[in-house]
């Protein structure tokens, strides 16, 4: 049975297509992402912008024929954060289904992290437990403390992401240091109050599209490559200095530094950085940073219904 997951993010909107593969894994069939900004002005309005809606839309429809194209049995389209705090949502929910012949899933905090864990855990193998993973998203982050065999100790999900706090805090291109200051607070907030002991990780793995893209700048690509960024390791120090490079720079000068970086990953890689470099402080271990995340253990998890 061939399957397609799309997971609709704050930010992108991602597809895997994907096969059965040996001893319950997936086989990858097809893989894309879009950046979209479902989530533009969310925070202040509860509403979807009209353009926010198009862009999506428009990579809907690209996913919609390259699912008919592959010959997919069966497809899940799974909403996180944006769709969560939306008084308008069914403008969503209709689109999709006129043009994917589904209805889309919107799923809780929790299930978010859970299937995060699967994802991360999935892309090979990790040897000391307890295991943090982070996803850091548009809207939301998800911290999931876990064992190797795949069982969650606690898992949150915060209302903290990058495109969340860059609208919210950090409105100067750069920041003003008062802004920063302000974002710091809240994050760290949002951090003490989650009750997820954080320290305790022996491995910390950090998904999606903010811990992926840091690890690419760190590597100082020139292109992006998933096979150099999948399992590479970040430490606290270059993280900070990461964080306090972008939250200095206008965005056109990060574009110019990160030509590799699309205009939407542009303008809140400040603020998604800044979240991980507070996580960075709370943990013993450096980061280890997969390509396998939410996408891949909703995937999986369809491949074995």
């Amino acid at each position: 049975m061939r399957v397609a997951v799309v997971d609709c993010g704050t930010n992108t909107i991602r597809l895997l297509v994907a096969d059965p593969g040996a001893d319950g894994s997936l086989k990858e069939v097809e893989r894309r992402l879009e950046l979209v900004r479902l989530g533009q002005g969310v925070d202040a309005t509860r509403r979807f912008h009209p353009d926010a809606l198009a862009r999506t839309f428009e990579a809907v429809d690209s996913y919609a024929t390259t699912v008919r194209e592959l010959g997919v049995d069966r497809v899940r389209f799974i909403a996180t954060s944006a769709a969560r705090d939306v008084s308008n949502r069914d403008e969503l929910f209709d689109g999709v289904r006129r043009r994917l012949g589904v209805d889309v899933d919107v799923i809780t905090g929790a299930e978010e992290a859970r299937l995060s864990f699967l994802g991360a855990l999935s892309g090979g193998p990790v040897t000391a437990g307890p295991v943090l993973v982070m996803d850091v998203g548009g809207g939301s982050t998800e911290l999931i403390l876990g064992d190797l065999d795949g069982s969650v100790r606690v898992a949150r999900s915060l209302d903290m992401g990058s495109v969340r706090i860059r609208e919210r805090f950090l409105a100067g291109d750069p920041p003003t240091a008062a802004q920063v200051d302000a974002a710091r607070d809240f994050v760290d907030g949002m951090l003490e109050s989650s009750e997820v002991p954080v320290h305790d990780a022996a491995t910390w793995i950090g998904v999606a599209g903010t811990s992926t893209s840091l690890s690419a700048l760190a590597q100082g690509l020139e292109t992006y490559d998933r096979v150099k960024v999948h399992d590479s390791v970040v430490g606290a120090a270059e993280i900070d200095r990461l964080a306090d490079q972008l939250l200095a720079m206008p965005i056109e000068l990060v574009m110019a530094t990160y030509p590799m970086l699309q205009r939407l990953r542009a303008e809140v890689i400040c603020a998604g950085a800044l979240i991980v470099a507070r996580i960075a402080e709370r943990v013993s271990v450096p980061m280890r940073v997969r390509e396998t995340d939410i996408l891949d253990g909703a995937t999986l998890e369809l491949l074995r219904r």
